[in-house]
């Protein structure tokens, strides 16, 4: 017999799983964007990756069917980069967010740890979200000696020193 889980213990529960944070990006009529918690590394020859994405948010309209998208691992000190990519309702890309138009007219965020330039390759309907797997095609990284963002607890975190 199969137990439903609620979704209040479900989100508790994962809750205390910390995780690096990342704002994906893709390009249609106007760039969009979003903050995920869900990223991970699938597969290194080919090299994927994967990520989900609630198929209601705002941004799933453009990347249903775009063809790349950008990865942005966010370093530590990103974190007002982190909420605005989280917020609903308004335009991310103005105000403070400083971008430029990069490889496949993608919108890539100034100052990320780590860019990822991705080919999506599947879209899997998983729930109320959808899994999107993308083969890596470019990347660029900052300097080794700068921390990640991290999400745990409903909080964003910094690496102590003692732990790099």
């Amino acid at each position: 017999m199969t137990v439903a889980i609620q979704p209040d213990l479900f989100r508790s529960l994962l809750r205390r799983h910390a995780a690096g944070v990342v704002v994906i990006t893709a390009a249609g009529d106007s760039p969009v964007g979003f903050t995920a918690t869900s990223f991970t590394s699938v597969s290194l020859q080919p090299p994927l990756v994967s990520f989900c994405l609630n198929r209601t948010s705002s941004s799933w309209p453009t990347v249903s069917v775009a063809g790349h998208v950008a990865v942005h691992v966010l370093a530590d000190g990103q974190e007002q980069l982190a909420r605005t990519f989280a917020a609903r309702g308004i335009d991310r890309f103005a105000g403070p967010t400083r971008w430029r138009t990069g490889r496949y007219g993608l919108p890539v965020l100034d100052g990320a740890l780590a860019v990822l330039v991705c080919r999506v390759v599947e879209r899997i309907e998983a729930g109320d979200h959808a899994i999107v797997l993308a083969e890596l095609v470019d990347g660029e990284h900052l300097a080794d000696d700068v921390a990640p963002l991290l999400y745990h607890m409903g909080r964003y975190l910094r690496v102590r020193e003692g732990n790099r």
